[in-house]
Order: structure tokens, then C-alpha cells, then sequence
């Protein structure tokens, strides 16, 4: 998963050294993480007008933990929507994305779920980013996070009988994950979220988890995507069925390589990245999250 989640970010780049640092440290989605700098030119950019947008935190036992949350503003009983960040957690491309749903009437939270173990925003060195911040966030303490967005979310504004998750790499696995977890979950969609494998030692794969899934989740993938061989989806498709779960959609873009939806970074494709935010779009409404 090392070699393509480098790649996606610029090929041949040097990660080796921590020469930048997150901007507006401190304040949840406030600035891009360091290891993806410098952002191309093609990045979007969604205004707050007419939202509730910014950093908040939320009780997790006697912990503090913070997310970065986006709402129309002024408006209640709100359909919810998880946002489940990428190994670089909570940076703008996530909150750029909460805002995204919040102009489309959603209250979505993304919650900072590496923020224990360190500042995964500050690291440019990817295979310490994960030995040292993102494999000690386990499915555990991930779904007990998440847990407490919802009921975060519940008291603030938004209706979780409409509950929905969706992530992108770590986050699109975490999808899955949360899935098999919170059976009260309305629907969710992964985007090129590894199937076959975990982060944190001992954690089961999606696909070992697949008879708890019970939720509709649809999959967005890259068939050129080498950290997630199209095998592995045909695995966790078949388990599903086994499983009596036929709910569930795939969808693979043909020479898509990985982190296709991420306009910030050389793996963009516009054409799949639209393509499945519109599906993304159409699965919540399908499913009752709208």
C-alpha cells in the first residue's frame, strides 16, 4: 500500500525529510498536511457561504476529541454524514469535502481519529506516518470515535436516523469497518478502501468481516490501483453473498489508479472522481440518507 499511496502524491518524490509543516496548526482541516504539498492546480476549493463550518470537539469517555464539522446554517434535524479521513487525517481536502455535503443540505463530521498518537497533518515521511501514528488507531478505538460523532451529531442538528459514512483509503477501509460495526448505520461508500487488509495488528480485513456487514455500502475503485488488486474485491463481494448481503454494489474505474477522487494531488482523474460523487450522491438518497 506504501509504494502507490506515494506515488499518488507525486512519483518520484522525496518523503524523507519533514520539510513542511501543517498550516494553521491546530485548527482541524485548517490548512493541507504536510506530506501532500505542494497541491496542484486543479484542487477545489468549497466556500463556508450559507454554512456552519470550523473545528468542534466532542466527548470520547474523559477525552476531548476533535473534528471539523459543516452544516447548513441554521437548519435542524439534518441527515448525517461520517467523513473517514485519509492516512494524512483531518486536513482541507476532508473539510473541503464535509462542505461539499453541506451545501447539499448534510450535517457531516470528520473526526481527527489519528490524534492520539501524534499529528498525522505534520509527517512527510509516509512509512513513519503509518509505523508511528496510523497503525496504533485501531478498529476499536476508530469505531468508539465515530460513535461519538454520532451522538455528537444527534445533539447538534442532525437526524441519525439518516446516517451514512463515507472515506477515502484508510477512511474507505474504515467504511467497511463501521459498517460491520453499527448495525443502526442507514448506508455508506467506500472510495478505494483496501478490502484484504488492516492497519493495526490483529485487526480483522473487511472481507473477515463481511457476515456483520449489514448496511448497503457501494465501493468505489481503481482498476490500476496496485495496493488493491480487483481480486480482493471479488473476494469481499462473494463473502457478502455468502453471507446473504446483496445490497452492496462495486464499482472499478478501468485504468484509474489509486486516490482517484483526491483533486489535490497527480492521481486525480476528474472523470471518476465525478462520476463517483455523483453515485456517492445517489446511494445516500437511494438508501434514505437525504
Amino acid at each position: 500500500m506504501l509504494k502507490e499511496e506515494i506515488d499518488s502524491l507525486a512519483p518520484g518524490r522525496d518523503f524523507s525529510r519533514r520539510g513542511f509543516v501543517q498550516t494553521a496548526v491546530g485548527t482541524v482541516g485548517g490548512g493541507f498536511a504536510a506530506a501532500v504539498l505542494p497541491v496542484t492546480a486543479q484542487t477545489i476549493s468549497t466556500d463556508t457561504a450559507g454554512l456552519e463550518a470550523g473545528s468542534v470537539s466532542m466527548p470520547v469517555g474523559d477525552f476531548k476529541l476533535p473534528a471539523y464539522r459543516a452544516a447548513p446554517a441554521g437548519r435542524k434535524n439534518l441527515p448525517v454524514i461520517l467523513v473517514a479521513s485519509e492516512i494524512f487525517g483531518v486536513h482541507e481536502h476532508i473539510a473541503d469535502v464535509c462542505r461539499r455535503f453541506a451545501k447539499l443540505g448534510y450535517l457531516a463530521i470528520a473526526p481527527e481519529l489519528f490524534v492520539r498518537h501524534g499529528n498525522a497533518g505534520a509527517y512527510t515521511d509516509i512509512p513513519k506516518l503509518i509505523s508511528e501514528v496510523v497503525s496504533k488507531a485501531s478498529d476499536a478505538q476508530v469505531n468508539a470515535d465515530l460513535d461519538a460523532a454520532v451522538a455528537w451529531a444527534a445533539a447538534n442538528g442532525g437526524d441519525t436516523s439518516k446516517l451514512g459514512i463515507t472515506g477515502f483509503c484508510w477512511g474507505g477501509r474504515t467504511t467497511w469497518t463501521y459498517a460491520a460495526h453499527n448495525t443502526k448505520l442507514t448506508a455508506g461508500v467506500a472510495w478505494y478502501g483496501p478490502v484484504a487488509r488492516s492497519y493495526h495488528p490483529g485487526d480483522k480485513t473487511a472481507v473477515e468481516r463481511a457476515t456483520s456487514i449489514k448496511a448497503p455500502v457501494l465501493g468505489l475503485y481503481g482498476a490500476a490501483d496496485s495496493g488493491i488488486p480487483v481480486e480482493t474485491l471479488t473476494q469481499l463481494e462473494a463473502a457478502l453473498k455468502a453471507a446473504g448481503h446483496t445490497k452492496s454494489e462495486f464499482v472499478v474505474y478501468p485504468d484509474t489508479p489509486h486516490a482517484f477522487h483526491a483533486d489535490y494531488r497527480p492521481s486525480y482523474r476528474k472523470a471518476a472522481a465525478d462520476d463517483g460523487w455523483a453515485r456517492c450522491l445517489a446511494w445516500f438518497r437511494k438508501h434514505g440518507v437525504a
